[in-house]
């Protein structure tokens, strides 16, 4: 059994290989499913279930191609704020989650406080977007612009089989 500390909640083999086949399929079948899990169906969406309640799975989602879209420009984005209190830090990550173009933000340690990526339609449209917060007075003392010339890795899918201790990989 795996115990995270964020949860309270024990996972073991089988919950892995629920979260591993879902996480890549979303739309798998009951069947297909507890297949994968190696348990009859009940069980298995009762599992599932358990886990989505618990909070383990956070939600289902279709993985969008932007470019297939429209022409975009993705930028990397590293910001260090000029002030280290906690009302900055808040304000600057109000300010962030209000911005849809901002698709992900982490904080982080060492030489920064914080690492962006920005979707925007071009390299304007970005610099337009980081004027305005600029304007807004957000604490950004420094940031730098990174912008992805081509996407070698972009995962969403967690090794969730590397979670598992070598005595559990072969438990049913």
């Amino acid at each position: 059994m795996i115990s995270f500390k964020e949860s309270t909640m024990k996972l073991d083999a089988i919950d892995l290989r629920i979260l591993d086949a879902v996480q890549r399929n979303g739309r798998i079948t009951k069947l297909a499913l507890a297949e994968k899990a190696g348990l009859s169906p009940t069980p298995c969406w009762m599992r599932l279930r358990k886990l989505e309640k618990a909070g383990v799975i956070t939600g289902y989602h279709a993985r969008l191609a932007p470019r297939r879209i429209a022409p975009v420009a993705s930028v990397m984005m590293e910001v260090t704020l000029a002030n280290h209190r906690q009302a900055d830090f808040e304000r600057f990550e109000r300010a962030v989650t209000a911005t849809p173009e901002i698709v992900a933000c982490w904080s982080v340690g060492g030489g920064v406080d914080y690492i962006l990526k920005i979707i925007a339609p071009d390299i304007d449209a970005y610099q337009r977007l980081v004027d305005g917060l600029l304007d807004r007075e957000l604490g950004i003392d420094r940031y730098f612009t990174y912008i992805v010339t081509k996407v070698v890795k972009e995962e969403t899918v967690l090794p969730v089989s590397s979670f598992i201790a070598d005595g559990e990989q072969n438990a049913p």
